[in-house]
């Protein structure tokens, strides 16, 4: 059995991930629709069904191995065995290093979701996985024809990536910022996380570091500091309601499996625009 695993069970989702790759043992309690041996009952004949699983056997027999899988807990409890899930694959060649690049595989059983595959990178002192915006390839098979070599040459589409994605982190890390461009970008990323509505938190406190590790001023520490304290709440927060009154109330965590990627990959492509606008 494997070590150090950590699981959260939230109100729309469950996730396990360790420090060493998971087995099948733990995939299995965790994210069940990882192991659908059908499609959803309500997708047709034309659907072709690939048990997830297999993708990540195969991948398993290339060097890729799983640390990170999380499933949706889906509102109709007949879908829950092939709901949406999304695994985070590596080669286990990490060790010693502050950060490891990712292959992000979301996939559902259900027809809510096409397989989907996204690079990020893996910063190992608070297990945050970054997924690399809009400028980095993204893969997606739908379920027709022979997806299975699809999916596998897929992630290594994704990995030609990773070069890049190595190199903009460590640009990321040179580029120093003033304060009030660390206050831009947490506004920008404030916009990205709530929208239109109002922001029940301030810039300053998503720039606030939560570890002695990412106190300063560059790029790469602000955008993580951000990306951290957005995914995972816990800020104390206030919003004015229509009549005026302030409620107090605290940010919640980023558990749906599109929402953290979406938001995500928005904050990527904030920080990576000013990595390149500090670099003109």
């Amino acid at each position: 059995m494997y070590h150090h695993l950590a699981t959260r069970f939230g109100r729309n989702s469950h996730q396990i991930s360790g420090r060493e790759a998971l087995d099948n043992e733990a995939l299995h309690r965790h994210v069940p629709s990882v192991f659908a041996r059908e499609a959803h009952d309500s997708r047709s004949e034309r659907y072709v069904y690939v048990p997830t699983i297999e993708i990540v056997e195969g991948l398993r027999r290339e060097g890729w191995f799983p640390f990170f899988a999380v499933q949706a807990v889906p509102r109709d409890g007949t879908r829950h065995g092939h709901a949406k899930h999304m695994l985070r694959l590596r080669r286990d060649d990490g060790i010693g290093k502050s950060e490891a690049a990712e292959v992000i595989i979301v996939n559902s059983h259900d027809g809510t979701s096409a397989y989907q595959m996204f690079a990020g990178v893996l910063r190992f002192v608070c297990t945050n996985s970054m997924i690399a915006g809009e400028r980095f390839e993204e893969v997606r098979v739908p379920h027709k024809g022979g997806i299975q070599d699809q999916i596998i040459e897929g992630v290594y589409t994704v990995a030609e990536d990773f070069p890049r994605l190595i190199d903009a982190t460590e640009a990321m890390k040179e580029t120093r910022l003033s304060r009030d461009e660390q206050q831009v970008l947490a506004e920008a990323s404030l916009v990205a996380r709530y929208g239109e509505e109002e922001s029940p938190v301030r810039p300053d406190q998503i720039i606030a570091p939560r570890r002695r590790e990412d106190v300063g001023q560059n790029l790469w520490q602000t955008f993580n500091v951000i990306q951290e304290n957005l995914i995972r709440g816990g800020l104390d927060g206030r919003r004015q309601t229509t009549d005026g009154r302030i409620r107090h109330s605290r940010t919640r965590p980023i558990n749906g499996i599109d929402q953290n990627i979406g938001l995500n990959r928005a904050l990527w492509t904030l920080a990576d625009g000013m990595r390149r606008l500090k670099g003109a």
